[in-house]
C-alpha cells in the first residue's frame, strides 16, 4: 500500500506553496495530499511556469496513484489573497487550520505521515494564536507531553534535549527525568520508525569538556552520567557524556545512530554546516510520523524558480522511508 502523506505548505506568502508545486513534478512512491488553498497553488504554479493538475481529495485512499504534474488537494480557503513575499496577518489562522487538519487526519489513521513547509511564527501569534512552533503544536494536538526534535542529514542525526528556550534557562531544564525521556524516545523511534535493531546513541555533555570532572559545572557528573549508566544497565547502547567540541568527528560518528545535544545551538550548527539545504527536521515521540524542511519561509525567494527544493525532497523521502520501516 502506497504511503499517503499530508503536506502543509505553511506560510502562504513564503516558499511553501512553491515547494508543493515543485514536489508535484516528481515521481514519488507515495501519494501526497496538499492541505492548502487550491487557488494559491494554482497561482504559484503559474508564477513558476510549472504544470499542475490538482485532484480533489475525498478523504479516502486514492484508487489511482498521482503522476508527475499532479497533486491531491484538500482545499482550505485562505482568509485573504496571498501575495508571494508579502506577509498578511489575516492568514495566520489559515496556517493553523491546515496544521490541525493534517494532525487530525494522522491521529485517525487517514494519513500515514505529515510533511510540513515553513511557517512564520510571528504572523501566527499576531493573528491571536499562541504558537511556539510545529513541534509544540503537534505535541499538544496529540496530547503528548514529551516529544523530541531531531534534525538529520547524510551521516548525522542530532536530537535535542531542549529546543527553543533562552540559553539562560538551559541548565535548569537539564533534569535526569528529561534526559532519560529524550534518550528513550529517540531509542524507541530509531527502532520502530528507522528500522535500527540496536541503535547506538552518543550523548553530549552540557558544559565545556563535559564538566571537566566537576570543575566546569556539575550537571554532567551529577545528572547526565547517572542517566546514561541507568540506561546502559537496561541494555541500551548509549554512551557519554562527551565534550561537544570533540564529539562531532568521524572517529565517533561513523558508528553512531544519533547524537543527543543538550541545547539547540550545541548540535545544530554542526549539522547545518554539514548539510544545510539537505537536512530534514523530524519530530519523534508522536503517535504518527512528522518531517519538515530545515529552513524558514524565505519570503524573498517566494514565487522564484531559484528555490532550492533539496530539504523538502529529503523531508518527503524520509517520511516515506519511515512509513515503510514502521510497517515491517
Amino acid at each position: 500500500m502506497r504511503p499517503l502523506l499530508a503536506f502543509t505548505p505553511g506560510e502562504p506568502a513564503g516558499v511553501g506553496p512553491d515547494l508543493a508545486v515543485m514536489m508535484a513534478q516528481q515521481d514519488w512512491n507515495a501519494d501526497i495530499v496538499a492541505i492548502a488553498d487550491s487557488e494559491l497553488l494554482t497561482q504559484r504554479a503559474m508564477e513558476l511556469g510549472l504544470p499542475l493538475t490538482l485532484i480533489p481529495y475525498d478523504g479516502t485512499r486514492p484508487k489511482n496513484p498521482m503522476l508527475p504534474g499532479q497533486l491531491f488537494i484538500k482545499h482550505i480557503p485562505l482568509s485573504a489573497p496571498a501575495v508571494a513575499g508579502e506577509l498578511n496577518v489575516a492568514n495566520g489562522q489559515y496556517v493553523v487550520e491546515t496544521l490541525s487538519v493534517a494532525s487530525d487526519g494522522n491521529l485517525t489513521g487517514e494519513f500515514d505521515a505529515i510533511v510540513t513547509g515553513p511557517v512564520h511564527k510571528g504572523i501566527i501569534n499576531e493573528a491571536g494564536v499562541a504558537f511556539s512552533g510545529h513541534t509544540e503544536f503537534f505535541a499538544n494536538k496529540a496530547d503528548r507531553s514529551d516529544v523530541v526534535m531531531m534534525l538529520a542529514t547524510e551521516g548525522l542525526r542530532v536530537a535535542l534535549v531542549t529546543t527553543h528556550i533562552p540559553l539562560a534557562y538551559v541548565a535548569k531544564a537539564i533534569t535526569a527525568e528529561r534526559v532519560e525521556k529524550i534518550i528513550t524516545i529517540l531509542h524507541d523511534d530509531l527502532k520502530q520508525k528507522f528500522g535500527e535493531d540496536e541503535p547506538n546513541i552518543l550523548v553530549c555533555g552540557l558544559n565545556p569538556h563535559a564538566g571537566e570532572g566537576g570543575h566546569l559545572g556539575h550537571e554532567d557528573e551529577a545528572i547526565i552520567s547517572p542517566v546514561i549508566r541507568k540506561l546502559q544497565r537496561g541494555g541500551m547502547h548509549v554512551s557519554g557524556p562527551y565534550p561537544a567540541d570533540t564529539l562531532f568527528q568521524p572517529k565517533y560518528l561513523a558508528s553512531a545512530s544519533a547524537v543527543v545535544a543538550m541545547y539547540h545551538d550545541q548540535g545544530l550548527p554542526v549539522l547545518k554546516y554539514k548539510g544545510f539545504g539537505k537536512a530534514v527536521n523530524i519530530t519523534l515521540g508522536l503517535p504518527y510520523i512528522r518531517t519538515s524542511v530545515d529552513h524558514g519561509t524565505a519570503l524573498d525567494m517566494a514565487g522564484s524558480p531559484e528555490i532550492n527544493p533539496g530539504s523538502c525532497q529529503l523531508a518527503i523521502q524520509t517520511a516515506i522511508d519511515m512509513v515503510n520501516n514502521s510497517r515491517l
